[in-house]
């Protein structure tokens, strides 16, 4: 960032100056010999190092990278906790050192947050700003511009150059006169719309930046097809985009979701269904005959069937895999009814989550023949079977839960199923299994 060489530096000093501070004032016993000065220290930044934690984009905020700053704060955490057991310190003051890490963390939040603040208001004021023009115009401009004019980034916006759309406010001149421009005004960086240019030209703007010691950025040709799932991969020399760029493509959040489902789904099995299925047998068979469980073929994960469980709540009827439930079913049992309000009938699907087919949180799975519907009339429905169904989701959190009554209710369930796939993080997932708590308590209206 244009002047802000002192910014990196400056940070980990005042990091280092936090978590220092706080180990002198709250454990000077266990700080103050020259081990573990040295160990704190180096500790924190070869952990800030690894994880590339200190170099920020221009356009990164308070929560961006959210994810990072948790992950540092666990293993230096862990690394701070571990240092007791090289000078064979006992451990029954955990508590203790457990809270001086919470005063370490909240400082460094407060900080952070305190950081993003000014560095706001030094940008509104002109600070660490940098002056950008545009070369040519296509659809892809009013985006950039968006961004521009964002105070909290700090860019300038001169406007753009273009040999037509003279009379707009922001139009610079032609593109030839663009060099003029750029010398006599202090331009820092260059865009440039690869549709409106030929390759003479662009090598000639590439060529002027690199002598005048000029960023040159290129936008890519407008075609419709740019998502916010979109990422760049590279093969040799060439870019190549890619346009849904899944989360959950990863092994290691992989892992990090199936460990979760794991532990989660053990948890309820042993401490609530192991009395709740022997409950929920006599309440459902004194009733109404028929089996405990509803057994239904489902799409999972690219769209592979699999055995979806539900504590039945119907009668047994011949339509129940066509239709869905709807208000004041008539085949909706006593039992039934209670338990849908509830979301007690999903509850075996924690053995779908075991098992590998579904996951605590996802897309609801639909039963088989509204998957094929919902394909061929809803835009992009298939790509919530980039991840495995879950037992809630963002949908279900949002109200879009049950019966579709109108196709907006189908699609706005599909664009936040969408949302969830290409966003997906441990605190997404946490979130929602808390406001579907939430939810459940407050007896959902659609719950039915």
């Amino acid at each position: 960032m244009k002047n802000s060489d002192l910014i990196i530096p400056l940070s980990i000093l005042i990091h280092l100056g936090i978590i220092n501070g706080v180990l002198f004032f709250l454990t000077p016993e266990s700080y103050l010999d020259t081990f573990h000065i040295i160990y704190y220290n180096a500790a924190w930044l070869i952990i800030t190092y690894s994880l590339n934690f200190y170099p920020t984009g221009r356009q990164e905020r308070f929560l961006t990278n959210i994810n990072k700053l948790v992950k540092l704060f666990v293993i230096f955490g862990l690394t701070y906790l571990a240092s007791f057991g090289f000078n064979e310190q006992p451990l029954h003051f955990l508590s203790r050192q457990l809270f001086i890490l919470c005063v370490i963390f909240t400082c460094l939040l407060i900080y952070r947050w305190l950081f993003y603040l000014a560095l706001r208001k030094y940008r509104m004021k002109g600070g660490n700003s940098v002056r950008v023009v545009v070369i040519g115009r296509d659809e892809n401009l009013k985006k950039i511009v968006d961004v521009f004019e964002d105070p909290y980034f700090g860019y300038i916006y001169c406007g753009f150059f273009d040999d037509k759309y003279f009379g707009r406010p922001d139009h610079l001149g032609k593109i030839e006169e663009c060099f003029l421009y750029i010398l006599e005004n202090n331009i820092d960086e260059i865009y440039c719309t690869t549709s409106k240019l030929s390759k003479p030209e662009l090598q000639n703007l590439m060529d002027f930046a690199d002598n005048n010691l000029i960023k040159f950025k290129l936008i890519p040709d407008h075609k419709e097809i740019f998502t916010r799932a979109m990422s760049i991969e590279r093969f040799g020399a060439l870019p190549v985009l890619d346009l849904r760029k899944v989360p959950l493509d990863t092994d290691r959040a992989r892992i990090i979701k199936r460990l979760f489902d794991v532990f989660f789904s053990l948890f309820v099995i042993i401490f609530i269904l192991s009395w709740l299925t022997p409950l929920m047998y006599i309440l459902i068979k004194m009733e109404s005959p028929g089996p405990l469980y509803f057994k239904q073929q489902r799409h999972g994960i690219r769209r592979k069937l699999f055995i979806c469980y539900k504590y039945r709540s119907m009668a047994v009827n011949g339509d129940a895999n066509t239709r869905m439930a709807s208000k004041n079913d008539t085949r909706v049992t006593r039992i039934g009814n209670f338990i849908r309000r509830t979301s007690i009938d999903e509850f075996p699907q924690f053995y779908n989550v075991l098992r590998g087919e579904m996951s605590v949180v996802g897309p609801r799975p639909h039963m088989k023949s509204h998957t094929f519907d919902y394909q061929s009339s809803v835009d992009k429905y298939s790509v919530r079977h980039f991840v495995k169904p879950g037992i809630t989701g963002l949908a279900q959190i949002k109200g879009y839960r049950g019966e579709i009554l109108h196709p907006i209710d189908i699609r706005n369930r599909t664009r936040l199923d969408i949302f969830y796939v290409e966003k997906w993080c441990l605190t997404l997932d946490l979130k929602i299994i808390f406001y579907t708590m939430l939810n459940t308590l407050a007896k959902d209206e659609k719950a039915y």
